[in-house]
């Protein structure tokens, strides 16, 4: 897997809007519980349903997470890609003001993807990810900090978080700052390790209560990489030939997204958002996805969400090129490609006591559908396209 697509797999725990979805909770409006969340997903598809900000109203101070343990059960299965794990999260607050948490993922990936099947043999290996975290209120501000180390048979990563989310006009916005720096070490199952790859992650974001029923966010984040950014692994085509892929070591990108979310009726929820890419290899992304949310009694609740994703190429792709660069790539990531999803959960609250805990099952499918219009199929000769299917199944416990 490319150093580039690992970097950009690392998400934080969420960690904020506790008091708003509390309250909004109170109104009897739908509020999704989150699910588990990673702090790597696969390159190839992003795990998890429509979850994240829902409105009620402004708060005096800020809050800490809320205490709970996550248990969940994924697969991943596209494009001749599999992947499957549990994953753990476990949260305690100490006192008032301090909050700890631990987590836990597994990967066991069977890849026979197009890269793989047309240039080598399939394998099967293994990835093993450990997170902990703290969080930190005073006040008006939630400072948390937080560090993960994730290894695979040829690749280690590590890395450390530092985000401030502070409330201001008397709750009615929230600032958001925060930082990330990674490194990671490069290598070949046959060779071993060879070069390491580096990553800044900048983030900038305002939350804005509009009204009663509804807010609004706007985040900007910036990436940049240096080192190894390619794939060992993986070859070019140059006049039909294979030749080993060559990729610039240093990168910049910018993704700048905005996201309403609102409950007009009674025990439902509408979210819509908008995201823009674009980095230093040329490459420039859309995405829109709108959801809704709705309970049925007090113990059911249903999710649903679809996502549209279009991108062009890199600079220095090309499916098969017709002379010789000094960068040369045919990683299909890099190419010109859109993506249609369509996400569906449900949750089943079986217990619940108000101020002491609450336990849920939840289980969750999205059908993503790639197409690619620059990345040919060699062993057919048409261009490639191909589904996947994601499921998740999970319990989650607040006490």
């Amino acid at each position: 897997m490319a150093a580039t697509d690992r970097s950009r797999r690392r998400h934080t725990w969420p960690q904020r809007w506790q008091r708003l979805r509390q309250r909004l909770r109170e109104r009897g409006a739908a509020v999704p519980a989150r699910p588990l969340r990673r702090h790597a997903a696969l390159a190839t598809g992003a795990l998890g349903v429509a979850g994240g900000l829902w409105l009620a109203g402004p708060a005096a101070a800020a809050t800490l997470p809320e205490d709970k343990a996550e248990l969940m059960y994924h697969m991943y299965d596209g494009g001749g890609v599999r992947a499957t794990g549990p994953a753990l999260l476990v949260r305690k607050s100490l006192a008032d003001q301090v909050s700890l948490s631990a987590s836990y993922y597994v990967d066991a990936v069977s890849n026979a993807s197009i890269d793989v099947v047309t240039t080598a043999s399939p394998f099967d290996e293994k990835r093993d990810e450990y997170g902990f975290g703290a969080d930190y209120v005073y006040r008006d501000t939630l400072m948390s900090v937080s560090v993960s180390h994730s290894r695979e048979p040829d690749y280690v990563a590590k890395g450390i978080s530092i985000d401030v989310a502070q409330d201001v006009f008397g709750g009615m916005t929230t600032v958001n700052l925060g930082f990330t720096r990674a490194a990671d070490d490069v290598g070949r199952s046959d060779t071993g390790f060879f070069d390491r790859a580096r990553h800044w992650r900048y983030r900038l974001g305002a939350t804005q209560i509009l009204t009663p029923a509804w807010l609004a966010s706007a985040n900007l984040e910036v990436v940049s990489d240096s080192g190894y950014l390619g794939n060992p692994y993986r070859v070019a085509r140059v006049f039909g030939a294979a030749v080993p892929e060559r990729s610039p070591r240093i990168r910049t990108s910018r993704a700048l997204k905005f996201r309403v979310v609102g409950a007009p009726w009674a025990g439902s929820s509408v979210h819509g958002e908008y995201r823009y890419f674009w980095d230093t290899w040329d490459i420039k992304a859309h995405t829109v996805q709108f959801g809704y949310s709705r309970y049925f009694g007090e113990k059911w609740l249903a999710d649903g969400y679809v996502r549209y994703h279009t991108q062009s190429k890199a600079l220095f792709y090309s499916d098969n090129a017709m002379q010789e660069t000094t960068y040369i790539s045919r990683n299909r990531q890099l190419s010109s490609f859109d993506s249609a999803s369509l996400g569906l959960k449900l949750s089943y609250r079986f217990m619940h006591q108000p101020g002491r805990y609450d336990l849920k099952a939840h289980a969750a499918y999205e059908f993503k559908r790639f197409d690619y219009s620059d990345f040919t199929d060699i062993r057919t000769g048409r261009k490639y396209s191909h589904d996947a299917n994601i499921l998740q199944f999970y319990l989650s416990a607040t006490y």
